[in-house]
């Protein structure tokens, strides 16, 4: 009976430490993060199998305190943001592949072709810029002729032809009820109105 408030005490712990340690799905996480989750996880399924309770929810804590800092200092000094996370790197320049940072990366043009589908990109020439992130998400600019047509454009380019052929104003409706009055027409009596 012991093992069950101790299992409902790991998650209720383990859910606090890792709201501490921020939110991010995996796929956005950097090395050193995945490296602590997984590492949590770890040890939070240890003492449901063995005793220590306390010792895990300390080393947990420890983690995630590590982790803390770990981005603190990332914040501070560039140099160990780059040490510890990376920095993107470009794969695709001017409609190009770099396979020269590609082969750095370990990362091949099929895996790059898949990344860019699921995107809805088609064409390695509709590619003005790609980097991948150090969180293993591509990031792209398209050329000028692939990328959609904004809103604001569409108005600016409707302005310009508008002015460049003016278009005749609609006859303006009166807006007096009493203009048929004025003229002479004798007014709608009750009868009219039903």
């Amino acid at each position: 009976m012991n093992f069950i408030w101790e299992s409902v005490l790991l998650i209720f712990s383990g859910v606090l430490l890792l709201r501490v340690a921020g939110r991010k799905s995996i796929s956005q996480m950097t090395l050193a993060q995945t490296v602590v989750m997984i590492s949590i996880g770890t040890i939070i399924i240890q003492p449901i199998a063995e005793t220590s309770v306390w010792k895990t929810i300390v080393a947990a804590a420890i983690l995630i305190g590590s982790l803390i800092l770990m981005e603190y200092l990332q914040v501070k000094f560039n140099f160990i943001e780059k040490f510890i996370t990376g920095k993107s790197k470009i794969v695709i320049e001017d409609g190009k592949l770099k396979t020269a940072n590609m082969r750095k990366l370990r990362f091949t043009a099929d895996q790059l072709e898949m990344r860019l589908r699921t995107n809805g990109i088609t064409k390695i020439s509709d590619v003005k810029m790609a980097t991948l992130e150090p969180n293993g998400q591509l990031g792209y600019e398209l050329m000028n002729d692939a990328k959609p047509l904004t809103v604001g454009e569409f108005k600016r380019l409707m302005g310009e032809i508008i002015l460049q052929s003016p278009v005749q104003p609609a006859p303006q409706a009166s807006g007096d009820i009493f203009q048929e009055l004025k003229k002479g027409h004798s007014p709608p009596n009750s009868k009219d109105l039903h």
